[in-house]
């Protein structure tokens, strides 16, 4: 079995689909009005699923992000492609980032974290980082500090606290800027039809379609 396929193994377990929080709606809802003070924990969990959209658009609006689609797309887009040796020299890393992205954005979280720990084990930083606010926006501070170390330790040196730092600055704020949003619902039916292909199991596998879809979305034609 290729590298690639026994990667694949251990994705077949399914996405539940999960039903609507009504309990927490309502909650959402009286905080926004302003009925209810939310919690720090509640505030922080909220912040870090802010930050994670933002940061998910932005990589989507990237330069080259259907390009890297493309190209993983050309590795492992076809079901009996051929196998490969090793991860990081045949894949590119910043198809997995981008793909997982847009499955985040898509409503596919698990599906998400798949692909975010193949990329930050594979170095991506970036990865790392949006894994740090998925488990920090679900209250998972443990998992949210775990990836939060691995960040410092795909840097040499003290850099690392300062890209967080700016990475923290900027996705915090970037909602006041002019940042292109991405229209959820047409990425959304893309994914919808990649899952169709796994019969409710994680979607394992990006095709060309998508990757068109994410250039026409960003605009660059």
């Amino acid at each position: 079995m290729s590298t690639w396929e026994t990667r694949l193994a251990g994705a077949g377990n399914g996405e539940p689909r999960r039903a609507f929080d009504v309990a927490a709606g309502l909650r959402a809802l009286a905080e926004e009005a302003g009925y209810v003070q939310p919690t720090a924990e509640v505030r922080r969990a909220s912040r870090a699923r802010r930050q994670l959209e933002v940061f998910a658009r932005l990589t989507l609006n990237q330069v080259g992000a259907s390009t890297h689609v493309r190209d993983l797309t050309a590795i492992i887009g076809d079901p009996v492609a051929p196998g490969f040796d090793g991860w990081t020299d045949d894949v590119d890393i910043d198809g997995v980032q981008v793909f997982a992205c847009a499955l985040y954005l898509a409503q596919h979280p698990e599906s998400a974290r798949f692909w975010w720990q193949l990329a930050a084990g594979a170095g991506h930083s970036g990865a790392a980082y949006c894994l740090h606010l998925h488990h920090l926006g679900g209250g998972d501070l443990r998992e949210a500090r775990f990836w939060r170390r691995q960040m410092n330790r795909l840097f040499d040196d003290s850099s690392s606290e300062k890209f967080i730092e700016v990475l923290e600055v900027f996705t915090g704020s970037s909602r006041h800027r002019h940042i292109a949003p991405v229209p959820t619902g047409s990425l959304a039916a893309e994914i919808e039809r990649l899952a169709e292909q796994h019969d409710g199991g994680l979607i394992c596998r990006p095709d060309s379609q998508l990757a068109d879809r994410i250039h026409d979305l960003a605009g660059r034609r």
